[in-house]
């Protein structure tokens, strides 16, 4: 597309000499507004993939994909037989019985929480992955009893329990006397500690038993609700509506997209509109090119003359300053896509270095729910911003261009 001849000059007109200083600082602006705008966009959208990803998986891996109860909000007495049932039915990979129910917490220093209890059969929890593998304290193995707990790490930290301590769960749901209703609680010894990476989870969930959370809230030989696994998240609707068609009863059923919508809904549209936003800076550092561009094209008005005498053509002269907008555009481009992937594969220890600088938390995991900066790179997006970068910068040579080409040398000549 570019002859030897018009690459020679652009590569020339892009060289600042004595007198020429101003344009090239232009150039370099332009230059560096186009590579942080698409290194910017690049870490921005990786990142918040990656927020999205992490909290789907933690979501996802803990609560599982959808939740059955009881659809007079009472109990499930023949939660075994439903189990297996739900088991057999294809797209589900597994379904645990639970009895859930919310609880105060406190400990022998006198430190209290409120919390999420969670009665679980000892070789479900083991099969649990996401909290089997991330064991920080403690045996998996020692999770049997009736009166033993398995707590988050954070929770562990605010109410100031190790291994061996003693948790007193608090139910509101008392008991009821002669006196009035009287809170029912039980001490529970800790014998591991768990760290799935969410701050919710570490600091709220308790695990029981699954015998021990029926003796403490009394629901006897039932379940509150049985959790399911699905193959395939995105299509937990049509194994809801599979699980209602073959137990053949009114049950409450709740997937993951129901349960969670309003939260990954805040999520895309926060995302989408970081994406709008980020691609101003692209555009104003597009505007810079065309700023410095019609700076060239009237700083070089006497060279173009000279071009078009000496035979050059009106498309030559296009091209060469099209070489020269296009030079810096895709230079810009690749910086900023190298530097956004340098910056997205070492994120946490960016955030950790300028931490320690700083001394402030930049990523509190009490505000963001996740205890590390994520960032997952979506080769497509990256691709997408990489062409929109291009494409900015071509666009905004094509004017400059068109001056450059439609410059009248007899006219420039007799002026100079």
């Amino acid at each position: 597309m570019f002859n030897p001849f018009e690459r020679m000059i652009a590569f020339r007109y892009l060289r600042a000499r004595k007198g020429e200083r101003f344009v090239s600082v232009i150039a370099i602006f332009s230059l560096v507004g186009i590579a942080l705008g698409v290194a910017t966009l690049i870490i921005v959208m990786s990142v918040m993939n990656g927020f999205r990803q992490e909290l789907l998986g933690r979501i996802l891996g803990l609560n599982g994909h959808m939740s059955i109860a009881s659809a007079q909000a009472g109990n499930l007495p023949d939660y075994g037989p439903l189990t297996e049932r739900i088991r057999t039915l294809p797209g589900v990979v597994s379904a645990t019985p639970l009895v859930e129910g919310q609880v105060l917490l406190t400990s022998e220093g006198g430190g209290a929480s409120g919390g999420l209890a969670r009665g679980i059969r000892p070789e479900d929890m083991a099969a649990r992955r996401i909290i089997a593998d991330n064991i920080r304290a403690g045996r998996l193995a020692d999770f049997t009893g009736d009166d033993v707990v398995m707590i988050g790490t954070r929770m562990a930290a605010r109410l100031g329990l190790t291994i061996g301590d003693r948790l007193t769960i608090i139910s509101p749901q008392g008991r009821t006397t002669v006196l009035g209703t009287v809170p029912r609680l039980r001490a529970y010894r800790v014998v591991a500690m768990f760290e799935v990476g969410m701050n919710e989870y570490d600091s709220t969930f308790v695990f029981l038993p699954m015998a021990a959370a029926q003796t403490f809230f009394q629901t006897g030989d039932a379940a509150t609700q049985i959790e399911v696994f699905v193959e395939d998240p995105l299509r937990a609707r049509s194994v809801n509506t599979a699980i209602r068609a073959a137990l053949g009863r009114p049950l409450r059923i709740l997937d993951w997209q129901d349960a969670n919508s309003s939260f990954f809904n805040a999520v895309k549209v926060e995302r989408n509109v970081m994406f709008l936003i980020l691609t101003l800076i692209i555009i104003v550092a597009a505007f810079n090119i065309v700023s410095s561009l019609i700076m060239l094209v009237k700083d070089k008005g006497r060279d173009i003359a000279v071009l078009r005498t000496m035979g050059a053509t009106s498309g030559a002269v296009m091209r060469i300053f099209l070489l020269c907008g296009a030079s810096v555009g895709v230079l810009g481009t690749a910086i900023g896509f190298l530097l956004g992937l340098v910056f997205c594969l070492n994120i946490e220890n960016i955030r950790q270095f300028i931490q320690s600088l700083s001394g402030t938390e930049l990523f509190s995991a009490e505000i963001y729910f996740l205890t590390q900066l994520p960032a997952v790179v979506d080769p497509n997006e990256v691709i997408q911003v990489v062409l929109m970068g291009l494409g900015l910068s071509l666009l905004a040579t094509l004017y400059p261009s068109w001056r450059a080409a439609r410059t009248d040398p007899v006219v420039m000549l007799r002026n100079e």
